[in-house]
């Protein structure tokens, strides 16, 4: 059965660093903490520059949700810059990172195990059709407007920043209905 996660229900805690806050979307199983998660899944707000937490044996995705951008530097060498033109990024949890920032920016983490499960996110448009192509799928309103998911006899309304998680025995098509085309994040986790 599909899991609606509304944002408003949702808790930021902030970082110990005092640069930001992480608000937690999914994680499993159910209950895990960081030492224990085989995935885990949530927004980000980074308020000040600062490194990133190791996650040794994680694999990390960042995708832009809202902020001028986001600088980050791996290893002291290569600089990235996540923005509107270049919203997404994949690195290793080991890595070492430093993040700068102009002003706060908002993005949206996805962390697997790596000997235990991997994930793909990629951004999508609604209105559309969703096929399915993994165990577990997480949808995300990231951009502005609503978004119906219909899928067989099931059906949810989503506003900005709410979530959907589809398990193996949901529909494996679902419609994404919206008067406006609104930005989705689709992460699919192959477990």
């Amino acid at each position: 059965m599909a899991t609606f996660i509304p944002h408003e229900y949702l808790r930021a805690a902030p970082w110990k660093n005092g640069g930001g806050s992480t608000t937690e979307i999914a994680i499993a199983p159910l209950g895990a903490g960081f030492d224990d998660f085989d995935w885990r899944i949530s927004l980000a707000t980074i308020t000040a520059s600062g490194p990133f937490s190791s996650f040794p044996g994680i694999d990390r995705s960042l995708m832009l949700v809202d902020g001028d951008g986001l600088q980050l530097t791996f290893e002291g060498t290569r600089t990235v810059v996540l923005s509107a033109a270049q919203p997404m990024l994949w690195f290793p949890g080991e890595a070492a990172v430093s993040a700068q920032v102009k002003g706060p920016t908002t993005d949206f983490n996805v962390m697997t195990r790596r000997d235990r499960c991997r994930h793909q996110l990629e951004k999508i448009t609604a209105p559309g059709k969703l096929a399915r192509r993994s165990a577990a799928t997480l949808l995300f309103v990231a951009g502005e407007g609503a978004v119906l998911a219909r899928g067989d006899d099931q059906q949810f309304a989503l506003a900005r920043y709410d979530a959907l998680l589809l398990d193996a025995d949901d529909a494996q098509e679902w419609r994404l209905e919206a008067l406006q085309r609104t930005a989705v994040f689709r992460v699919d986790l192959f477990i």
